[in-house]
């Protein structure tokens, strides 16, 4: 974690995500001094925020990935150039001062940089409440899970109908006492594939139900989590075991103040030309907050887009520099 005091860098990334970890390393590679700004306080976006035991398929080279070791991976691999690490941290302004630009991070700090990369994904996301949980995020409540064996042994219930919510019941089934999943309706948002895996496991699936309430241990809304009621169509109330509950219910996203940057952007996406540059001298994107005719999200995708735009910042801090390099696998 480093300091913004007086930081002036060739780069700033604006996002610590996959792509942004990737873009650091390149910028490295390239000879390019760099940090990394991330509103989370942690390294490694969605990531590590949302799934960090869930398998990534579509990563080149890797038939399967944990999200925790493909973020560790990619600190190593940029780690080799000293990123500065500022998370934990929000960009706010971002104003162009004579050749270069000045980032303004909240609590006043300013990061100076001759080019700016945003790599923030979604932006900023907040998951959606569970309505009866008010309260109970911290002793029992959770909206993600970074670490599997800290449930071992627990009753789960997960409260959701997405990819998400079935992703954790069938990483939980394996390891907690008991996994439950409960969903309002009698459809779900998942795909066919993965509800047809939950069901074949033996995970008990409950559908049009509602949490009603969350109780503690002492039989109120004190202490930790004990149980929790539903309200099941059709058959009533039951109550179930639970130590903890994942409300696995979606999320809100925002860019936030990067949409007074004076960029072109819609549906939360920055316009990009084939350079990444956006509307914006010295401002590039790369990743899913990028958008051009055609554009694929996917994690490998904002590899490619990450290291096109560094080589692109590096011809427009130097003129002189060589639009590509080489290959990586020719550095000594």
């Amino acid at each position: 974690m480093g300091s913004p005091a007086e930081l002036s860098v060739d780069v700033l990334i604006v996002g610590a995500g996959p792509t942004g970890l990737f873009g650091a390393y390149y910028a490295g590679f390239r000879g390019l001094s760099m940090a990394v700004v991330d509103s989370l306080p942690e390294a490694g976006g969605q990531v590590t925020a949302m799934y960090p035991e869930k398998m990534i398929f579509d990563v080149a080279g890797f038939p399967a990935v944990r999200g925790r070791d493909l973020v560790k991976g990619l600190l190593e691999q940029a780690g080799q150039w000293n990123p500065t690490y500022l998370l934990g941290r929000k960009a706010e302004t971002l104003e162009t001062v004579g050749d270069g630009l000045e980032l303004t991070l909240d609590g006043g700090d300013v990061v100076r940089a001759k080019a700016v990369l945003i790599t923030a994904g979604i932006g900023e996301f907040t998951p959606r409440p569970l309505p009866a949980g008010d309260g109970w995020l911290g002793r029992g409540l959770v909206h993600f899970i970074p670490a599997l064996d800290a449930y071992a042994g627990q009753d789960v219930v997960v409260v959701g109908g997405g990819d998400s919510a079935f992703d954790w019941v069938l990483a939980l089934h394996p390891i907690a006492r008991s996994v439950t999943l409960v969903h309002r309706r009698a459809k779900f948002r998942a795909a066919e594939s993965i509800v047809r895996q939950a069901r074949e496991t033996g995970i008990r699936i409950i559908t049009d139900a509602e949490v009603t309430a969350l109780r503690g241990d002492d039989g109120t809304g004190e202490g930790r989590l004990a149980e929790v009621e539903l309200d099941i169509k059709g058959s009533g109330r039951e109550v179930l075991p639970a130590q903890t509950v994942v409300a696995a219910l979606g999320f809100t996203a925002s860019l936030g103040p990067i949409e007074d940057w004076g960029l072109q952007i819609h549906q939360r996406a920055i316009a990009v030309d084939s350079t990444m540059a956006t509307a914006r001298e010295r401002v590039y994107a790369a990743g899913d907050v990028a958008a051009y005719p055609g554009k694929v999200k996917l994690i490998a995708t904002g590899f490619g887009e990450a290291a096109t735009a560094i080589n692109n910042i590096a011809v427009s801090i130097d003129p002189a520099a060589h639009l590509f390099p080489g290959h990586s696998s020719n550095a000594e």
